[in-house]
């Protein structure tokens, strides 16, 4: 079993109680006991509950870039890029679905300054989403149609994922993610 660092554990029981509790609900003391140390051991890690809650963001933000990008890495047929970016999102907000809630639940618990460097990285990863479909509007691969309002459209979808999704179901991740991007490509296709 690979060995876990302090900090870490205390991501991690914080994303636990940011997801089942909620962020406002869960207090420096909860994530102390659970973490099983004292609440002035935290600080040591962090220097309040707000930098775990934007470590959390920031950290789902830069692994779902780099998910994004070492997926499209050398695919250069603009249909299969589109392809392989709803279903890696798609399948991402499956594997960290508590993180991704959070993420899309408890950004009000940011300071204007954090909030808006999250902001930033979401605007940046949806621009590679809208790059791609204009891309594909312009080679005549995709329909004409607003990239910006398809891009958030097709975001919003694949993010949603996230809240109805049951790893005990009937479907892998894997099919799942695969019928999203099915069902988008070929509402974009012309």
């Amino acid at each position: 079993m690979p060995k876990t660092n302090m900090k870490d554990t205390i991501k991690n029981v914080s994303i636990d109680l940011f997801y089942k509790k909620g962020y406002f609900a869960s207090s420096i003391n909860d994530i102390a006991r659970a973490a099983g140390i004292q609440k002035s051991s935290i600080y040591y890690h962090y220097s309040n509950k707000e930098d775990i809650l934007f470590d959390i963001l920031k950290t789902a933000m830069i692994d779902l870039d780099s998910k994004l990008e070492s997926r499209l890495a050398g695919i250069k047929k603009t249909e299969e890029r589109m392809r392989t970016a709803i279903y890696c999102h798609t399948l991402f907000h499956m594997r960290r679905q508590k993180e991704v809630l959070i993420s899309d639940s408890e950004l009000r618990g940011l300071t204007v300054d954090n909030y808006k460097i999250i902001i930033e990285m979401r605007d940046k990863y949806d621009r590679k989403f809208q790059s791609i479909l204009k891309k594909g509007m312009d080679e005549g691969v995709f329909a004409e149609n607003n990239y910006k309002i398809l891009s958030n459209a097709i975001i919003t979808m694949c993010t949603a994922v996230s809240i109805w999704f049951n790893p005990h179901g009937q479907l892998s991740k894997e099919k799942i993610a695969q019928i999203y991007a099915d069902f988008n490509l070929k509402a974009i296709k012309v």
